[in-house]
């Protein structure tokens, strides 16, 4: 039994390892994109017969307290009116749905082709929404964003220039957060999509492997997503579905990391645990989805395989993670009663390279946010080992998103809670949409956050502290994440 935890535990260090050295070559590929200067064919828009008809998707639901501003932002973006259709796609059955209507109604006699399509069901969720919508379009250009993104007045003018190169399918652009340090559970959600926005997203474009379009913040070639086959809702990411559906057929997606798309990330436990198990479920279904057509295909580089394999495998190193969490105390006690295999814990010692190439790749992305100095250095060490205790927190619920995902089993398609949060004294105590509902997975949380108490103890009893610091940040974020969970007004 002994060697077989050992064995299971070396085989789970090794996977995060291999995971490591892809992000690592996307750390190098980020380093040489930012060295190289970017050019590439534009639009010029000073020449009207540049400027294309242009559809902008905004699928809501249930948005009572967001639409009024996402409307009032749109409404600002700077684009003749003549080539500007806006179709809000509205799957709501709640109050929302008339004032949404009314708002519509006042952007209509200021002149906006603006269209409220109402559906009579959810079939196919957010993906068949955005299908009916692309029926009845205008535009040659799709430009889809959720309810809670805010684009800037120039957003359109800074984005549909690159089309001119007729091979790009789609541009997608940078999240940024209009709540970032609302809450600790805020700054640690944008230190995780900094990471994906900055390093993962101009890594992967730059070495011309597969990325995706973020669902939201980004604008297709209609013609894109009808030859790869338009939107599909067999997956809860659409958003990646299609993006590898049309990479597999030639379309290019080009990443634009100098123009954020600012948005609200979600304030409460419930909201933030809705979101990460659509997104970790979802991408595990894409994983079984794509994988073997993938290795499969001849025309695609050994490289893009390489990526694109841990890509849509991204979720499923939570499973890794929890397996290597659980098997690290008996291990402290196998270690303790076998001196005479001190060689294979040296040896097993070489994986902590894993954290030294995760501890400098997250260092590049929030550099890049923050800017580097000896007083951001210490602030990223705090938030690195915290991010990651958390991340380590999640890993139940996210496993099981995953293991469902892997196993095809179907769910609807749940909505994150939209709050209109922007500053640290705004509320959102009486939003109706909050789930207070208590996970089971959070009693699971509760007794995992006693198991690595018992392994915080196991270190003193058995003089052995060389995971000591680990045992803590999974202590610590297990504790987090279930008693926030608990807390349903938190």
């Amino acid at each position: 039994m002994d060697y077989l935890i050992l064995s299971l535990y070396a085989f789970c260090l090794c996977l995060v390892f291999l995971y490591s050295l892809a992000q690592l070559n996307l750390l190098i590929n980020y380093i040489k994109a930012n060295r190289k200067t970017q050019s590439a064919p534009k639009f010029d828009f000073s020449d009207a017969n540049n400027i294309p008809i242009v559809t902008i998707q905004l699928p809501i639901y249930n948005e009572l307290y967001v639409v009024d501003r996402l409307l009032d932002n749109i409404s600002q973006i700077k684009y003749p009116k003549d080539k500007l259709e806006i179709q809000v796609l509205d799957d709501s059955v709640d109050e929302s749905i008339y004032t949404t209507a009314k708002k519509i109604k006042l952007l209509e006699d200021l002149g906006f082709d603006i269209k409220h399509i109402k559906r009579d069901h959810r079939e196919g969720f957010k993906a068949g929404a955005l299908k009916a919508g692309l029926e009845q379009s205008k535009g040659d250009f799709i430009a889809v964003f959720d309810s809670d993104f805010m684009p800037k007045s120039d957003w359109l003018l800074k984005t549909l220039p690159y089309f001119k190169d007729k091979k790009i399918g789609v541009v997608q652009t940078r999240w940024g957060h209009i709540n970032r340090d609302y809450s600790l559970l805020t700054k640690i959600q944008a230190f995780a999509l900094d990471f994906h926005f900055v390093l993962e997203q101009v890594g992967r474009n730059f070495g011309k492997h597969f990325i995706n379009f973020n669902g939201t913040a980004g604008i297709w070639r209609k013609q894109c997503i009808i030859d790869a086959g338009n939107w599909q809702g067999d997956t809860l990411t659409e958003d990646l579905d299609l993006s590898y559906r049309a990479q597999l057929k030639n379309w290019q997606f080009k990443y634009l990391e100098e123009v954020e798309t600012p948005a609200e990330l979600p304030v409460i436990m419930s909201a933030a645990r809705s979101q990460q198990f659509r997104w970790n479920k979802g991408a595990a279904e894409n994983f079984k989805k794509f994988s073997w057509r993938l290795l499969r295909d001849s025309s695609i580089s050994k490289g893009t395989k390489f990526h694109s394999f841990f890509h849509l495998l991204n979720s499923s190193m939570f499973v890794i993670v929890l397996a290597i969490s659980l098997l690290s105390v008996p291990v402290l006690y196998i270690k303790s009663a076998h001196p005479e295999l001190s060689w294979l814990f040296n040896s097993l010692a070489f994986f902590a390279i894993s954290t030294i190439i995760f501890f400098f790749c997250y260092w590049q992305s929030y550099t890049r946010i923050h800017g580097g100095g000896l007083k951001n250095w210490f602030k990223f060490i705090g938030m690195f080992f915290t991010f990651f205790s958390v991340a380590m927190g999640f890993s139940v619920h996210n496993t099981i998103a995953v293991m469902e995902g892997h196993l095809g089993k179907k769910s609807s398609f749940i909505r994150t809670p939209k709050f209109n949060i922007k500053k640290v004294k705004d509320t959102w105590k009486n939003n109706i949409y909050i789930n207070k509902r208590i996970p089971l997975s959070v009693v699971i949380e509760i007794i995992l956050f006693i198991y690595f108490g018992f392994a915080v103890f196991s270190a003193f009893y058995t003089h052995d502290f060389g995971l000591i610091i680990f045992h803590l940040m999974l202590f610590f974020g297990f504790g987090f994440v279930a008693f926030k969970s608990l807390n349903t007004n938190s």
